[in-house]
Order: structure tokens, then sequence, then C-alpha cells
């Protein structure tokens, strides 16, 4: 059965399997179309493009950037963006640097909670210049003092939580402008974290289309079927177009999937090429 996957994590940010065995995954669930979309950082997708070449899947460009709404994350998805492009790499690189003022900041609380690790371990883990609180949380259980990603973020990492530390993130607006300036499609990721009403988000929704959001992250690996049909009202409303992808990471996330997310998550064909003239006339 083919499918599609718009949203998958490699080695290159906090996933845990590398590009080829996430391609070989994808594969193996019978997608033909996915985005390698790491956090931050776009280095996955020449070596994605070229065993998709060997594999007979699809590539599209595209990355997940983070930013500030309130007091929580935002996360913006960009589709068949020019990943070459200079500012786009010196902006996901203010990104990446605030990662690294952060994380040392992370390690030294849970040192002062009696937790032995250091920042030099954490690099070591993650093996790219993308690190993140999930690299943490994988180091905890590498060492067992936790048994999850899930208690490493309940008991320590998340907002609110002994060891979180916030970082510098541009608005939600901004991140979209620089999707849209480098030639892509910005598309609003897992809605269910935005911390608000139903008319909150739509409020936001309608916020950010005004500033280029092109699209809305229907399908996704955690959403209930009634989300799923709220977010294709939304989008309808909207005029906003229909994506979805499982956001495998592997450890982290051991019951997603590729392509399949939890089981029953099917993003159709049919959804790529509204993306893909969308991008074309950008």
């Amino acid at each position: 059965m083919s499918r599609i996957d718009l949203h998958l994590h490699t080695t290159h940010s906090d996933g845990s399997f590398s590009t080829r065995d996430v391609m070989a995954f994808a594969k193996q669930a019978g997608v033909t179309a996915l985005a390698i979309t790491d956090h931050d950082i776009v280095e996955g997708i020449a070596e994605a493009t070229a065993i998709g070449a060997e594999l007979g899947i699809e590539v599209v460009p595209g990355v997940e950037i983070s930013s500030r709404l309130g007091e929580s994350e935002l996360h913006i998805l960009g589709y068949f963006l020019n990943w070459t492009d200079p500012l786009l790499a010196q902006r996901l690189g203010t990104l990446r640097d605030s990662r690294h003022t952060r994380n040392p900041r992370i390690v030294q609380r849970l040192n002062e909670l009696g937790i032995p690790i250091t920042y030099e371990e954490v690099r070591a883990l993650a093996g790219t210049e993308s690190v993140g609180r999930p690299h943490i949380a994988r180091l905890l259980m590498e060492k067992k003092f936790v048994t999850s990603a899930k208690e490493a973020f309940d008991r320590y990492l998340a907002n609110g939580r002994p060891a979180f530390v916030d970082r510098a993130l541009p608005e939600p607006a901004e991140a979209v402008r620089w999707i849209r300036e480098a030639g892509g499609v910005p598309v609003l990721a897992h809605p269910t974290w935005v911390r608000t009403s139903a008319d909150g988000l739509r409020t936001l929704v309608r916020d950010l289309k005004a500033a280029g959001l092109g699209g809305i992250e229907v399908h996704y690996s955690t959403h209930t079927p009634s989300q799923t049909t709220e977010y294709l009202e939304l989008a309808k409303q909207c005029d906003l177009l229909v994506t979805g992808g499982s956001d495998f990471h592997g450890v982290t996330k051991p019951d997603i999937e590729v392509g399949i997310g939890r089981g029953q998550l099917k993003v159709s064909e049919k959804l790529l090429d509204p993306l893909r003239k969308a991008a074309t006339s950008n």
C-alpha cells in the first residue's frame, strides 16, 4: 500500500536512526515520497536524495524550525525549500547555536540534582550539530537514570521541570518568513501542541496565514479521528494545504514507526502535488 510521510527525523538532529536506516524503513512501509525534516538543520537532505534515487523514493527537501509562542514552542515545517540557500543556513545556524548555549545549563542543573553527566557525553551521543533535549534524554536512558525518554522529560527536561532551561527562538511568523524566503512552503506542525482553545488555534492559524503559512499538518501519528476532522475543517476554512507525517524519531518515540505512526496513519500521495505546486508558485 503506497503512502507518503512528510515528517521524519534522523541522526542529523534528534532521531536515533541514520538517514539510510530511515529510508529503508520507508521502503519497507510502502512509502513512495518522504521529507526528512530534521530540527533546524538540512545536512541530511543530499544523502537522503541519493538514497531515494536508489530505492525509488521521492525525497522532498524539508526542515522543522522551532519558534516561540508564549511560554511554549511552536514548530513550523518547511517543504520544497532551497536547502542550500546561504541565508537559510545562517538562520538555522543561529538556532543550533542557541541549543549549545542552553544545553550545558541543562546538564549543570542535572548535575545539581545528583545526576553526573557531561555535555561532552551528550554531544558524543548526538554526533550532530543539532543537539537537543532528546539527546540528553537518551543519555539519561543509557546511564539508567530513567527508563524512557518520556520519563526523562516528565521528571527533568520538560517546561516547568527542574532541569528545564529556555532558549532564544524566533516568533512563529518569523519562522514562516524564513521558509518563504528560502522558496519553501511553511506548514504548522502537529497543531495539538498549540496550547490554546479551538478559537485560539483558529486565530493563530489565520494570523500565520497572513504571514505566509501554507498548510497544516492534519494527519499525524497521535491525532485522534476527531482531531483529524477538526484540522481538516480548519484547513478548509483558512484555504490551507493539508499535509501529514509520522514524526518518527526512533528510540525517543518508540511507538511511532515510519509511514504508519502508531499503526493507523495513512497519508495519501494525493497531498503531494498541491504542495509541490504551491512551492513552484512561491
